[in-house]
């Protein structure tokens, strides 16, 4: 455990943020690598892999949903000094990531299909999507545990452990990758099926690495059997605080199919282009995420604590530095867009798709960072919930329109960019005001600001090992 409460902030966030970045870079190249290797299949390959993955989206919102909730209430814990309570919500997440493992597995063996053949543009490009989709279900099925794993590590402020397993994964699915989407040595190619296997494959080794951590090296939060019986206080606990969280990426996966319906008319080019862009989009907004992903316990010990200015100093921080780095990829996306898609297709309709959609969509960047940095102190805080209303904002603003432009005459892609753009500025403001209203209410003292605690389980371990 580490214990967050003292010292400088721009200190901790730095030394939280920076191994997180690496590892969700190293996540990220998950699908950029296979996204490269694919390319090499055929358009229709890059449009289905790219269609599949909105429907990550719902996978991602529910481990979201499981690992916000993990990490706010250890957070807490750790900074009241309660160990039990920290102990006793991780082994409750782990329960959680086993029942949300295996409806993922049978909503990937029903759904896939159906979802895939309603996006695609046209039946390879469906084809493709459910071959991938199928082979990388076990993957996403234990992505749950992976998360739960990992979230209990980083609200006691233990980040690095979770890095070299991601930095091992990735390893491992760039050998594959090429081996079972592309045939190497086996000279057996599985096309866009290889690349979910790859995938699979490797989550399925981090999983049991990170395992073998806790039963090993971890102390402060172990796994215990006796704490698997469900306790349902605990759960509400981090459903309350992970569920709006989780909507707020179900969010994103209307608004990715959203865009997928209403760009399919121009063919899978136009769906290849804005799938590389977007892959290469969420590449460029790892350092704002990893920001925000370590402002989150850094602020939420200290709202245990009852350290209210260093939970504001916490945001100024975040906000100051993810504005400051997004300012400057904004740049670099108004200059090379090209240079970026190209490292995945050579083709001229991919490429003009993907850099217009770079160089437009980077105006939102520094947005964006505000948007992520509002959206750690909430989870921070215990309170999602404003989080989710400034997402859920964008339904109203960006989706309606968005459908209503697609069928009228001379709709263009361009125009779908720029309502983005629009509406994501829309967005940063209400999550500002939010985050200053719930300010006013947690931060102020008083009981209502403070954080229930966590009733203690008279089976838990007591040891206060790091």
């Amino acid at each position: 455990m580490k214990d967050l409460t003292q010292g400088p902030i721009a200190r901790h966030l730095i030394a939280l943020s920076v191994p997180i970045a690496i590892g969700m870079l190293f996540q990220t190249l998950y699908f950029l690598i296979d996204l490269y290797f694919v390319s090499r299949i055929s358009d229709a390959a890059i449009a289905g892999v790219s269609s599949a993955g909105t429907a990550t989206f719902i996978i991602l919102g529910l481990t979201q949903m499981l690992g916000v909730g993990t990490v706010a209430l250890v957070a807490q814990a750790v900074g009241r000094k309660d160990q039990p309570g920290a102990n006793l919500v991780f082994n409750q997440a782990v329960v959680l990531s086993a029942f949300c493992g295996v409806a993922t597995l049978l909503a990937g063996i029903f759904l896939t299909a159906p979802y895939l053949h309603a996006v695609a543009a046209d039946a390879p490009s469906a084809a493709a999507g459910i071959a991938y989709l199928y082979a990388y279900t076990p993957g996403l099925a234990l992505q749950f545990a992976l998360v739960a794993l990992g979230s209990a590590l980083r609200g006691t402020g233990i980040v690095k452990p979770t890095m070299m397993v991601q930095l091992v994964t990735v390893v491992v699915n760039t050998i594959l990758a090429p081996v079972l989407i592309a045939g190497w040595v086996t000279h057996h190619p599985l096309g866009t099926a290889g690349a979910g296997l790859a995938s699979s494959i490797a989550v399925g080794l981090g999983v049991l690495m990170l395992w073998i951590y806790f039963a090993r090296l971890e102390h402060y939060v172990g796994v215990s059997t006796r704490l698997w019986r469900p306790q349902w206080p605990t759960i509400r606990r981090i459903l309350n605080i992970g569920l709006p969280a989780g909507g707020e990426f179900l969010m994103m996966f209307v608004i990715l199919g959203v865009i997928y319906l209403a760009i399919r008319s121009f063919g899978p080019e136009a769906q290849a282009g804005f799938g590389v862009g977007g892959r290469v989009m969420q590449a460029l907004f790892l350092p704002v995420m990893a920001l925000a992903f370590g402002a989150t316990p850094l602020a939420g010990q200290n709202f245990g604590a009852r350290q209210y200015p260093r939970v504001r100093e916490t945001f100024k921080q975040a906000a100051l530095l993810s504005g400051s780095l997004m300012l400057l990829l904004t740049l670099v996306c108004q200059v090379l867009p090209e240079s970026f898609i190209r490292i995945f297709s050579q083709q001229p309709e991919v490429v003009a798709v993907g850099a217009g959609y770079l160089r437009i969509i980077s105006w939102n960047f520094v947005a964006t960072a505000l948007i992520f940095t509002c959206s750690g102190l909430f989870q921070a805080l215990g309170n999602t919930w404003p989080s989710l209303l400034s997402s859920g904002s964008r339904l109203l603003t960006f989706v309606i329109p968005a459908l209503w432009l697609s069928t009228r005459p001379g709709f263009t892609l361009t125009q779908v960019w720029h309502l983005s753009v629009a509406t994501v500025a829309l967005q940063a403001l209400t999550s500002l005001w939010l985050l200053r209203r719930e300010f006013r209410r947690r931060l102020g003292g008083g009981a209502a600001a403070q954080p229930l605690p966590i009733p203690p389980d008279p089976e838990a371990p007591t040891s206060t090992g790091a």
